[in-house]
């Protein structure tokens, strides 16, 4: 009787890796929505963009009009098979990016000095800049002053 619950408990045990609790599709550690087109459900990925996507599902022969609920395990398995062999993504790509920054940083490069200072990194920077600078005006102001109280 032991044994058979022994079974049991292996059989529960295998499910498939590439889905989610709520069976959304797990690629490269991040979950595709369920209702989106393919096209567009695999720019979520880190380091994939529309264009890679049409490569990567063209590659693997899966049609990018299916949405992503409607995949197989198979087209899973491929799409990420496709994506761990030929691309850098997700963590793997925002490691070399932030060692690209250390590196410009350390070897004191005119970009890496500037995102030392937390200024943007190229372009024009005199007013285009408030982004990383914020939206912080340092004029004077526009012309009246306020009458001087009576003392």
């Amino acid at each position: 009787m032991s044994g058979e619950k022994g079974v049991y408990i292996v059989f529960a045990g295998i499910q498939n890796i590439n889905r989610d609790k709520s069976n959304m599709p797990r690629i490269s550690g991040v979950n595709i929505p369920d209702n989106k087109r393919l096209e567009i459900a695999l720019t979520y990925i880190y380091g994939i963009g529309p264009t890679l996507t049409k490569l990567i599902l063209k590659t693997a022969g899966v049609n990018p009009d299916k949405r992503a609920k409607e995949l197989t395990n198979d087209e899973i398995n491929k799409i990420q098979s496709i994506i761990e062999k030929n691309y850098r993504v997700e963590g793997e790509l925002r490691r070399e990016i932030l060692g690209n920054i250390k590196r410009l940083k350390e070897i004191g490069a005119w970009r890496g000095i500037r995102h030392v200072k937390k200024l943007p990194i190229s372009g024009r920077t005199k007013t285009n800049s408030r982004t990383l600078r914020g939206n912080i005006r340092k004029t004077m102001g526009s012309g009246r002053r306020p009458p001087a109280s009576p003392t």
